[in-house]
């Protein structure tokens, strides 16, 4: 469905069944009452109770969720739960009333079977009041209300620390569960069976990458809340990230990507999610590196700068104008930013400039103003380039002239140059344009003879530096590499078994930096967004073989943890292609699926950003 405005996007989203709530997997919200039904669990071996279930929880103890196929309008969910021996399979939906259904089936128990146990509330301070009448739940708020019954008779069990109403079920045998009506087991299963079809079908269209494509929406749709402070509908990054940060948390690049994956089939998703980072804008005019439920925003330092691009490939796909006319002043603002805070001797550089705390948080004065809050400000946060690069205690810049941000900045002012064609704004597309062609220019300047690659340069002394990762290719992102310099990038570094190439790629760090065998986060590890980047700048050079094997080696990657763990990793190593390896990979983060993008993109289910956009107002 295309909406026409913005306010049409939080209409289409914010409405039904759905699992809203910020951390609980298990806890269904219709909105807009915000009436939400949970599903929680007790175990008789200990007399334990997990009362908000949340995907990606590794320490002794822990529930295991391997989560499933997801549907966006919540339609049809499955995971299954392993818990102190206990594993179960839920399924839930909707009937063809939008009534909400729900499929538990135990597949191990205890000894003493686990009970189910389901109640209800209202979150959000929004009003209404539960009710236990004749072995189900009422719920009532001023403007309806809803019965919640259940296919088991419930026992006995006073001793669950709910400060509601609730029914204690016992899991010994698959039961169900339903709103509005009683619904019988046999029923529930059988709408069940129709919406998991559904959804399989969904992701039958996109033919041999069926599974890619499924990955993707599903870990997206998984991460999608409703955030009941601004009324908005956002895709944090996972669940568990919004643990951390008090109901919510946005990353800049990260949600920018999010809104990208979702335009390929749910436009006022990847609407919603691109306006919000924008709107998350600080005082000073740039896209903060994040911002979260507490009211916390990092005021010293942005991150790379991809919101146009992604912007202008949402138009290219829905030709939605008044995205463009609400967020374009915004996105300008931005780029003009970068030259104002970042630009030292033409080119420019990543920094953090200190302010004063606001929120007492630790990252109001962590890092900030020095070469860990700067490197933070690419996105690359641990990042062997940025190791030994001082700050410059004036400009609060690092000494350094970044391939990868010049490249993405150039970028970005011919994405904007484009929008502001299309808006009529004439003035504004000379200026950018103008940039564009300067920064292309001054970009040369980076490219190294010897070493057959654009590299990082030193403002103080002048030297290159010699530590390479794959944003050393983002010059063809931009358009910034002549065709020979391209393609002796790609023989001597990109299919280098010593550097790039492998047989799980792209590493963060080349494979002979000494950096590399620590795995550690961005120093070696392989991350979604950079295979991605890489993968668009050879497609601007039609870099076809390339391309090919990259998208391959992406695909392969992926899937090799979500058909074995059904796991979308935020990074994974360069040694053996796992991501549950290592602590600092959450298991669900849905820019994972842009290796799934990159594999749809070659197969064309979407055009790539290298193709002419039709600029026609």
């Amino acid at each position: 469905m295309l909406p026409t405005s913005y306010q049409a996007c939080q209409r289409i989203l914010a409405q039904g069944w759905n699992t809203w709530n910020t951390r609980n997997v298990l806890s269904h919200v219709l909105l807009p009452a915000g009436l939400a039904i949970n599903l929680a669990l007790k175990e008789y071996r200990s007399g334990f109770i997990l009362l908000e279930p949340l995907i990606g929880r590794r320490q002794d103890g822990d529930e295991r969720i391997r989560p499933g196929l997801r549907s966006y309008d919540g339609s049809y969910t499955e995971l299954e739960l392993t818990w102190r021996d206990i594993v179960l399979r839920i399924e839930t939906g909707l009937d063809d009333h939008d009534n909400f259904v729900a499929l538990i089936t135990p597949l191990r128990n205890q000894m003493r079977p686990a009970s189910l146990i389901l109640h209800a509330g209202f979150l959000w301070n929004r009003p209404g009041h539960i009710t236990l009448s004749d072995n189900h739940l009422v719920a009532e708020w001023p403007q309806g209300h809803t019965p919640i019954f259940s296919t088991a008779t419930p026992t006995h069990d006073p001793q669950v620390p709910l400060l509601v109403p609730y029914l204690a079920l016992p899991l010994t045998a698959p039961l169900g569960v339903s709103s509005s009506r009683p619904v019988s087991l046999e029923e529930i299963q059988n709408i069940l069976r129709r919406q998991r079809q559904r959804c399989l079908a969904a992701h039958a269209a996109y033919g041999a990458l069926a599974d890619a494509h499924a990955a993707m929406q599903s870990c997206l749709a998984w991460n999608t809340i409703f955030d009941p402070a601004n009324l908005r509908v956002i895709s944090p990054v996972s669940r568990r990230w919004n643990s951390y940060n008090g109901g919510w948390v946005l990353f800049c690049w990260d949600t920018y990507f999010a809104a990208y994956m979702a335009a390929l089939d749910n436009p006022p998703l990847a609407c919603a999610n691109a306006v919000e980072i924008t709107r998350e804008k600080t005082p000073a005019g740039f896209v903060p590196n994040t911002s979260n439920a507490h009211g916390f925003k990092t005021l010293d330092r942005s991150q790379p700068p991809v919101g146009s691009m992604i912007v202008r490939e949402l138009f290219r796909l829905h030709r939605q104008t008044w995205l463009l006319q609400l967020l374009f002043d915004d996105l300008l603002t931005w780029n003009r930013w970068w030259m104002r805070a970042r630009l030292v001797n033409g080119l420019l550089t990543w920094g953090s400039n200190p302010y004063p705390p606001r929120l007492d948080n630790e990252w109001e004065t962590k890092g900030v103003g020095s070469t860990f809050g700067a490197a933070l400000e690419s996105g690359l946060d641990n990042s062997p380039m940025y190791d030994d690069i001082p700050v410059d205690p004036l400009s609060h810049c690092l000494h350094l002239h970044d391939v990868g941000l010049n490249s993405l900045y150039l970028l970005d002012c011919e994405c904007l140059a484009d929008l502001a064609h299309i808006l009529g704004r004439s003035p504004e597309a000379h200026e950018l344009r103008a940039r564009a062609e300067t920064f292309r220019h001054r970009i040369q300047s980076l490219w190294c003879p010897e070493h057959a690659l654009f590299l990082n340069r030193r403002t103080d002394s002048g030297q290159f530096v010699l530590r390479i990762s794959p944003t050393n290719f983002y010059p063809l992102l931009a358009g910034a590499a002549t065709p020979e310099q391209a393609d002796l990038m790609l023989t001597r570094h990109f299919y280098n078994l010593n550097e790039f190439w492998g047989q799980w790629v792209l590493p963060s760090i080349a494979r002979n930096d000494p950096a590399f065998p620590e795995q550690h986060y961005w120093r070696g590890r392989i991350w979604p967004p950079m295979n991605f980047l890489v993968y668009l700048g050879l497609r601007r050079y039609h870099l076809r073989h390339a391309c090919a094997d990259l998208a391959q080696k992406s695909l392969a990657l992926l899937l090799n943890e979500w058909q074995q763990h059904g796991h979308v990793h935020e990074n994974y190593s360069a040694i053996t292609g796992q991501g549950c390896d290592y602590d600092y990979s959450d298991a669900f983060y849905h820019w994972g699926g842009l290796l799934a993008l990159i594999a749809l993109i070659e197969a064309g289910h979407l055009p790539g950003p290298e193709q002419p956009l039709d600029t026609t107002p």
